[in-house]
């Protein structure tokens, strides 16, 4: 008797987990670019509550139950490590909040991540029920992290700065001897977390160390937003513009919460 309640409970299980993978795969097949429709939208909403109410004691539960007692200590000292990193984390956006006090922001939780398009998006915890909308600013306590690309009723896609995409633009400054430089982003390099920026003004005098920020132009960054510090120089082969390399903060590996910048206030 109770192992026939325990394969219906396994049975049951793997029929949501099917039902849950089925509607994610059917969510992640629209274009991103594009605006979300009534059924896409209800389809986004299913899966994010889903992931947060079944998904996640699934996996507490099936991680725990294979747990062995002998390794438990082990076990233990690990979460109580990743409780404190995210202790720290928050710590630092309650600071960030406070750097932006002229904007209305918002604090959000990462959700999910697809790992074939790991440096190109992300989900959070936050939609329109919270004032969420399209091309806001997303940051971390490091920097700049991305942009709004699709809203949902309770949550979010982010457009991460690292995005393998030409036509994602984003315009930076760079300041050095007091006078200044711009350019775009044009790629990343996650081997050492190096963000490339491209068409810098040939004449230039951009040196190492110099630090680049958002440069407010374009209407979807607010200006002085960090992005990191110039680690290489070099001149194009056509000596028409300079490429930077700039070194980030961020580890785009482990992101657990941002800041989500509204309008000023």
């Amino acid at each position: 008797m109770i192992n026939n309640k325990k394969k219906k409970k396994n049975k049951t299980i793997c029929f949501i987990v099917i039902i849950m993978v089925l509607v994610i795969l059917l969510c992640y097949s629209f274009n991103l670019e594009r605006n979300n429709n009534v059924l896409e939208n209800s389809l986004k909403t299913i899966t994010t509550a889903l992931n947060q109410l079944v998904l996640k004691p699934l996996e507490n539960y099936n991680t725990y139950k294979e747990i062995d007692q002998s390794k438990s200590e082990v076990v233990q000292n690990n979460i109580n490590k990743a409780l404190e990193k995210e202790v720290v984390e928050l710590k630092k956006l309650l600071d960030l909040k406070q750097a932006y006090t002229d904007y209305k922001s918002v604090n959000a939780k990462v959700l999910t991540r697809n790992k074939s398009y790991w440096f190109n998006t992300m989900t959070i915890d936050k939609g329109i029920k919270d004032g969420i909308e399209k091309n806001q600013a997303v940051v971390a306590s490091q920097g700049l992290v991305g942009k709004i690309s699709k809203v949902y009723k309770n949550s979010s896609e982010v457009k991460l700065i690292t995005a393998d995409d030409v036509s994602y633009k984003v315009s930076v400054l760079i300041t050095s001897n007091d006078k200044d430089a711009y350019g775009v982003l044009g790629g990343y390099k996650k081997e050492d977390r190096t963000l490339k920026i491209l068409e810098v003004d040939k004449d230039s005098d951009i040196k190492k160390g110099d630090a680049v920020v958002t440069s407010g132009y374009g209407g979807i960054f607010p200006r002085g937003i960090y992005i990191g510090n110039v680690s290489e120089v070099e001149n194009d082969k056509y000596n028409l513009s300079k490429t930077l390399y700039v070194k980030t903060q961020i580890d785009f590996n482990s992101i657990h919460y941002v800041t989500v910048l509204g309008a000023k206030k």
